[in-house]
């Protein structure tokens, strides 16, 4: 590997490491390495690949690490590449309001579809701007959004007003309520 060659290695991945990602969408890449040729980059992408220096998701998508040691919020998050956050079964189910298995990670976002990453199996609802876009019951966790429980129970009710809660006696209606109308969504009555 010649000094230029290795330059750019180098100073490609000090950059990734400098942001602290480990899941990277193709344009990301390009724009990060500032790379404008998409043969360039596509060729880059195949050696790094090749050599185990980045792993392909699938077509577009790279990460530093294998997709088994990558957090599933985190990959599921990620793949969505717009404003999103985990939401509704996944979230309920975390917190022991829902008692089936949940054998996917569902998220909100702007595009509704389903679709799988190795094992993994990720559920994307569409929600309207109006809501998606406003983020109270929304924070930030290890890279990526996440509901709280009454944001997450808000936003079942609003796709589905007949959900059953299996710990219903555990929710804060008041709280649910409260956010309800701060969201616009329609109160519903406990």
């Amino acid at each position: 590997m010649s000094t230029v060659k290795n330059d750019n290695f180098i100073n490609r991945f000090a950059i990734l490491a400098n942001i602290g990602e480990i899941v990277f969408h193709i344009d990301d890449l390009a724009r990060l390495w500032n790379i404008a040729d998409k043969n360039t980059l596509h060729t880059t992408l195949k050696r790094y690949v090749q050599k185990k220096w980045l792993y392909r998701i699938y077509r577009g998508f790279y990460a530093l690490r294998r997709i088994e040691k990558i957090n599933p919020l985190l990959l599921g998050y990620k793949s969505i590449h717009d404003y999103c956050y985990i939401s509704t079964e996944t979230v309920l189910a975390t917190s022991g309001i829902i008692q089936q298995s949940v054998n996917s990670i569902t998220i909100v976002g702007a595009k509704s579809r389903r679709f799988e990453i190795g094992d993994l199996v990720i559920h994307s609802r569409q929600l309207a701007d109006q809501y998606l876009y406003n983020s109270v019951g929304v924070f930030e966790q290890d890279g990526y959004r996440i509901a709280t429980v009454e944001r997450a129970v808000a936003d079942m009710l609003y796709f589905n007003p007949q959900y059953y809660f299996d710990g219903f006696n555990l929710l804060n209606w008041k709280k649910i309520n409260l956010l309800q109308k701060q969201l616009g969504y329609d109160i519903t009555k406990s």
